[in-house]
């Protein structure tokens, strides 16, 4: 039986073959994204693996449904982009990965974060066109100052220890508070002291209805100006519109984006020949002070070999009856 997966990135091809190999599967690697036009390249085949920017709501799980498909392996963690209840009723079994790397992520944030503080693109360009002036360039040392780590779960608690090791005070804004951070000094707020204090606020919460635009306009005007937001996490998590509003005012140190709230259709793609007719990515993308890349924070050998693995082990899993904690949507007889 051949797994077809879908949004397969070129770096990704060699490590989901390997996966599916060491486990004696036969996959199918696309380039294209799973989404209503491509649906029916799935007919024929029970199972399908799918990357994080599939939209699979009930446009796409109708025809994989009525095409055969039978279980759904999606490559991450966040699954806000299921429409579970439909999968449901379809008798469509839907599994993730539960874990993986919160090193890659973390690192990611914390690259986000020094590379706005210290104006590292403005900087590469100038040196490109042998302008080496410094003026424009000057950042702030970390130490000392404060960071608000919103989400102090495994990915938080890899940044929190590397802000612990800059010297940084912590402050945590969560449902519990973690040992581990707490051990590294952190103190558990709530959100409007974080907002209030913090120099650097990071997000890792994942998206859920509870914590779409955590940060909005009333949370944006809270931060101090010279603050450094950095999202990693889910692009729904920041209200965009709100946050180009604050920016219009001259307002925060940086912005480090790897996720944007409507990046379906965009991030993994190539647009650079097409106009893109996203007004509000195209202002973030016009001010000095914001830094927005492609979802990539999860993109590390180590990570994508876990992603990949586990989805492979979660297939073999569906296929020989077993259930294991990253199934969603359990197996269910189809209307």
């Amino acid at each position: 039986m051949e797994i077809l997966a879908y949004g397969v990135q070129a770096d990704e091809k060699p490590l989901i073959e390997k996966a599916f190999a060491d486990l004696r599967m036969s996959v199918r690697c696309l380039d294209v994204f799973l989404d209503a036009d491509t649906a029916a390249i799935a007919a024929g085949h029970q199972v399908i693996s799918t990357s994080v920017n599939a939209q699979l709501d009930a446009e796409v799980l109708r025809p994989l449904a009525a095409g055969g498909t039978r279980m759904i392996a999606q490559r991450s963690t966040g699954f806000n982009n299921i429409d579970l209840d439909v999968a449901g009723r379809l008798g469509l079994t839907v599994a993730r990965v539960s874990y993986y790397s919160p090193y890659s992520v973390a690192e990611f944030a914390w690259t986000l974060a020094m590379a706005v503080n210290r104006r590292i693109v403005r900087a590469a360009n100038r040196t490109r066109d042998f302008d080496f002036r410094l003026d424009g360039l000057m950042g702030r040392d970390m130490r000392g100052r404060t960071a608000g780590v919103i989400g102090t779960g495994k990915i938080g608690e890899a940044f929190t220890r590397i802000a612990h090791g800059f010297g940084m005070r912590l402050l945590g804004l969560d449902v519990a508070p973690n040992p581990v951070c707490l051990e590294l000094g952190m103190e558990y707020v709530d959100k409007d002291e974080l907002l209030a204090a913090a120099d650097l606020v990071t997000l890792h919460v994942p998206l859920l209805p509870a914590t779409r635009h955590l940060i909005g306009a009333r949370e944006l005007r809270a931060m101090k100006d010279d603050a450094i937001l950095v999202n990693s996490s889910r692009g729904g998590l920041i209200d965009s519109d709100a946050l180009v509003g604050e920016l219009r005012k001259g307002r925060f140190a940086g912005v480090g984006l790897d996720v944007y709230e409507a990046e379906a259709g965009l991030f993994f793609l190539d647009r650079s020949m097409e106009a893109v007719d996203d007004d509000t990515l195209a202002r973030l993308m016009t001010f000095p002070n914001v830094l927005v890349t492609s979802h990539q924070a999860y993109y590390t050998v180590e990570a994508v070999a876990q992603i990949v693995d586990t989805t492979a082990r979660n297939i073999k899993d569906h296929l020989e009856g077993r259930r294991s904690e990253n199934v969603l949507v359990p197996a269910a007889p189809a209307l």
